[in-house]
């Protein structure tokens, strides 16, 4: 008996070993270390110029004196997906975009990983899922990403109109990518918004971002 319980346990411990495969749509972990350096709220918000799916500069620069989201992109990422088709962005857009509220995707997806598109098959990208953003802008290098420290897509950044990082995190408070799920959610970047455009801290400033990693170049 004791040459198969010996036996058992060492396949037993050789199962142990085995890293468990996670689904590519798993939301990304972000451990505490990796945003040491994300941006924090109450801090000024790195700046950046980009070109747009147009061709078309925009610095951060360019909207102060007025509130800026940020919401980081890639329209292949089951959850992105999740918050199009139940169109709960396009919601969050549209309503930024009455209030006066500037509304910038960042692409950061890497040429020839998931989410990278050229300006045209963007736009129609965008078109498609009825996006209402004020731009969408391309981050092919991941300059700009790494700078604010983008773990996820979505990963959303409210800034106020002096320039001020007011928040930092997840659209929402359902790390899911199950359409159901968006019913009854808590945003917490409808409360950022209003909280930028009243001059006051946000209530929470940071959460923990959810969604698929962000497709960085190797070495970005």
């Amino acid at each position: 008996m004791r040459p198969l319980s010996l036996l058992l346990a060492l396949v037993l411990a050789a199962c142990a070993s085995e890293p468990a495969d996670v689904p590519t749509d798993a939301p990304a972990e972000v451990p505490a270390e990796a945003t040491a350096s994300a941006p924090t709220p109450g801090a000024t918000a790195p700046a950046f110029t980009l070109d747009d799916t147009d061709g078309t500069s925009h610095s951060l620069a360019d909207y102060r004196g007025q509130t800026v989201v940020l919401e980081w992109l890639n329209y292949d990422c089951p959850y992105v997906g999740n918050h199009y088709g139940g169109d709960n962005m396009q919601a969050l857009q549209a309503q930024a975009e009455a209030d006066g509220v500037v509304w910038l995707a960042i692409v950061s997806s890497a040429p020839g990983e998931q989410g990278y598109w050229e300006g045209d098959e963007m736009n129609a990208e965008t078109e498609e899922r009825g996006g209402r953003q004020a731009a969408v802008l391309l981050d092919p290098t991941g300059e700009v990403g790494r700078a604010y420290d983008a773990q996820t897509t979505p990963h959303m950044f409210v800034i106020d109109e002096a320039g001020t990082l007011v928040y930092n995190g997840a659209v929402d408070d359902r790390p899911t990518s199950d359409l159901a799920d968006l019913e009854g959610a808590t945003s917490y970047v409808v409360p950022a918004i209003a909280a930028a455009r009243e001059g006051r801290p946000a209530d929470p400033a940071t959460t923990q971002p959810y969604g698929c990693s962000v497709k960085y170049a190797d070495g970005a």
